[in-house]
């Protein structure tokens, strides 16, 4: 899984296409500080055949424009969301997804299909944005319903913590932008080196 850069990246369509083509499931588009035109542009420099891989985190309301039937809420949004409202969406089809600071909130998110818990490294998009998790941290599923992506300092190196953590996959940004010219690239060395 795979996050957008906050801010516009040079040919970032294109990176993004060919992440897809090279094997990338899902691609979470985050754009906090864009408006609806700028986010609107780059899907539609996605390959359509590649929008049912999309996640929208801002902006849902164009999700249908596109066919796109992920959305995905933040902390903030989530809190501030109406709750019948996300039961909607789950019977039109919608997968959603949520972000999560503390892990003992998972227990009450029965709605949504993942969930984005960190950082759980440091992270690399955000400098000063430390994990605070221990060495020997292990996440406890019992009783929790949605899976949890692994989300902060993901690269090549730690790959294997995130599995012997418990959580259920990654997801990548930090390690993607820092050198966008090269996503493929590494998109590839990470494919290499997941845990089986």
């Amino acid at each position: 899984m795979a996050i957008s850069n906050p801010a516009a990246v040079a040919d970032e369509s294109i990176i993004i296409n060919n992440l897809f083509q090279a094997g990338l499931k899902y691609f979470h588009i985050r754009k906090p500080e864009s408006d609806v035109q700028t986010v609107r542009g780059l899907i539609n420099g996605i390959a359509p055949q590649f929008y049912d891989r999309i996640a929208l985190h801002q902006f849902h309301e164009m999700a249908s424009d596109f066919g796109i039937k992920r959305l995905h809420y933040t902390e903030r949004a989530r809190k501030a969301s109406n709750t019948k409202k996300r039961q909607n969406q789950l019977a039109d089809g919608f997968t959603l997804s949520t972000s999560i600071h503390d892990v003992t909130t998972l227990p009450a998110l029965e709605h949504v299909d993942y969930v984005f818990y960190g950082p759980v490294f440091n992270s690399i998009s955000k400098p000063g944005y430390q994990s605070k998790l221990s060495a020997d941290f292990k996440l406890d599923k019992t009783n929790i319903k949605p899976k949890v992506i692994a989300l902060g300092g993901i690269d090549v190196s730690n790959l294997t913590m995130v599995k012997l953590m418990g959580f259920d996959g990654a997801a990548v940004l930090g390690t993607f932008w820092s050198e966008p010219d090269k996503a493929v690239a590494i998109f590839n060395q990470l494919k290499e080196n997941l845990p089986v």
